[in-house]
């Protein structure tokens, strides 16, 4: 097995003393050398935000894009070469506020993807605004009144849009974390991990004790079945004094991927251009 070492890039991360974000960040690496990832193999793909500055802590291929656009850049690069791990790294805001379109187009094709969302509940990298996810009435910059929407539910938003893996994590249940990433990399499917960050900084609703004291595990409920969707729609509604984590649903069902015969013999990136001859093409646009 790769050593986490080797997975490591040696930059610092610059995140607050306490974010979430570092525990995430150890997850994925642990999660990296348990799926027995080639890193010269597997590509991180992130957007804007303090959970966007994960790949550079991780010895893989890596491509940082602009906000909200985490699914395009990673469904362009599978497409692309379609042998590569692609693992998107995304923000609350990132995945579901402007990336919410790619979100749902991305599942109900079933890209071959992990898309791992940190959601602290709020806008951390510019200091502390309402995000899509934050409570209804909680108090922040952007809205010192209170927030009057209800906020966005990404586990039943996931099951509506056809994803074929969700979980939800905690940052400080690292080993179930882990392996739920882990899970989601081997799942052939779309895999959403979203992942409860807290911000140390500007959110002080949403924090290590808020969710330590609520927090339970679907494997430990009695007769839960995640190959059940009607129950995985039920435990995505529990929200209050006890919070489901873990894995929601999975099935196993063809991929985008799968329906594409220009890659079925082998990935687009490796086959030959010379004998391709576009003049037809060009003839016809002018």
């Amino acid at each position: 097995m790769i050593s986490l070492k080797e997975i490591a890039t040696g930059n610092k991360p610059t995140w607050c003393p306490g974010c979430g974000d570092y525990g995430i960040l150890n997850a994925v690496k642990i999660a990296i050398a348990k799926a027995g990832l080639n890193l010269e193999k597997t590509v991180l793909v992130s957007g804007i935000g303090c959970s966007s500055k994960l790949p550079q802590y991780v010895n893989t291929y890596a491509f940082e894009g602009i906000h909200g656009r985490v699914l395009p850049v990673a469904t362009g690069i599978k497409l692309a070469n379609n042998s590569l791990t692609v693992i998107g790294i995304a923000g609350d805001g990132d995945a579901y506020g402007i990336g919410t379109c790619h979100f749902i187009h991305g599942m109900r094709r079933n890209l071959d993807l992990t898309n791992i969302v940190h959601d602290n509940q709020i806008y951390g990298l510019t200091t502390g605004q309402t995000s899509p996810t934050s409570e209804k009435g909680f108090a922040t910059k952007s809205t010192p009144g209170g927030v009057i929407e209800w906020p966005v539910n990404p586990i039943a938003l996931a099951l509506a849009s056809g994803a074929t893996f969700i979980a939800r994590g905690f940052v400080l249940e690292l080993e179930h974390l882990t392996n739920l990433i882990v899970k989601g990399i081997r799942h052939k499917g779309f895999a959403l991990i979203d992942i409860f960050q807290p911000c140390v900084t500007f959110n002080y609703l949403n924090t290590y004790q808020y969710y330590k004291q609520r927090c339970y595990k679907l494997e430990d409920a009695p007769g839960y079945n995640p190959q059940d969707k009607t129950a995985a729609h039920h435990k995505s509604q529990e929200w209050g004094e006890r919070i489901p984590i873990g894995v929601f649903y999975q099935e196993q069902k063809g991929t985008y991927e799968d329906e594409l015969p220009e890659i079925k013999e082998k990935p687009l990136a490796e086959q030959s251009i010379t004998d391709v001859n576009i003049d037809r093409l060009l003839d016809e646009c002018y």
